[in-house]
């Protein structure tokens, strides 16, 4: 099979893994398109509207960075929508297993598409990368795994590094407020990954591995901290059970006004 080739998630099916935390290894990363698209609602419709505010985002001259790139789906997405002339991606990933094969895709694509928006792929800690002359910052539910108490500093920077009009994609799991709410949207969401073939047990499993690794937050607290870096122009744009994604514009002249 070729290594690039997305393999069935039975990775919680597997008894060992039972008591390990979470890890984005080799095993995460053979199965993770499959896993993204059984474990997350709605996450097809983030990449395309990623793909739609690029079009009209992106400026000429800047860049566009995804923060926790995986293997590049938001880069492609982006890739894909941008229009500007002379415009680049920065990917950045910690995760060795994600970057590899992440460089074979977006040669692939490359070759396929002949599309000449370049990429740079980066293997290291994204809260150590500079951000600068971006328009589009993307967050694929990639803050939720950062420390807590790293997250304000994050989205700061991220703040400082839009040009006026640039925009930041966040796309979290969140909790609500409301006990009983969270309880019933967990329960939504079960019963989502069940009738997407997870067994109880997977479920149960993935859940314990996640545990203190994946920390989400309420809408207000990511309303709040976006505010409070900047954005005046924020919006919870798709919510699917606890699965947001949430649009933040600097404010300064609207992008592409042609549009």
């Amino acid at each position: 099979m070729n290594k690039n080739q997305p393999d069935t998630d039975s990775i919680f099916v597997d008894t060992k893994l039972g008591d390990e935390p979470f890890r984005f290894d080799e095993s995460v990363a053979s199965v993770f398109p499959d896993m993204l698209r059984r474990s997350i609602p709605g996450y097809a419709a983030s990449l395309e509207a990623i793909g739609s505010l690029a079009g009209r985002y992106v400026k000429d001259g800047t860049r566009c960075y995804d923060l926790g790139s995986s293997l590049g789906a938001a880069t492609l997405a982006m890739r894909q929508g941008i229009r500007a002339r002379g415009s680049s991606i920065i990917a950045v990933d910690n995760a060795p297993a994600m970057t590899r094969r992440c460089a074979d895709i977006f040669a692939a694509d490359t070759a396929k598409n002949g599309n000449e928006v370049p990429i740079e792929l980066v293997l290291g800690d994204l809260c150590e990368l500079p951000i600068s002359n971006a328009s589009m910052v993307v967050m694929n539910y990639t803050l939720q795994f950062l420390a807590p108490q790293k997250r304000d500093a994050e989205v700061l920077k991220i703040h400082e590094g839009l040009v006026d009009g640039g925009i930041f994609v966040l796309s979290e799991k969140v909790r609500d407020e409301d006990p009983h709410m969270e309880s019933l949207l967990v329960d939504l969401y079960h019963e989502h990954k069940r009738r997407n073939n997870y067994s109880a047990l997977e479920i149960a499993r993935k859940r314990a591995a996640l545990e203190n690794v994946l920390i989400p937050e309420t809408v207000t607290e990511h309303r709040a901290r976006l505010s409070e870096a900047g954005f005046e122009n924020i919006a919870v744009w798709l919510r699917y059970f606890n699965f947001v994604s949430i649009i933040a514009i600097k404010s300064g002249p609207a992008a592409r006004p042609e549009l």
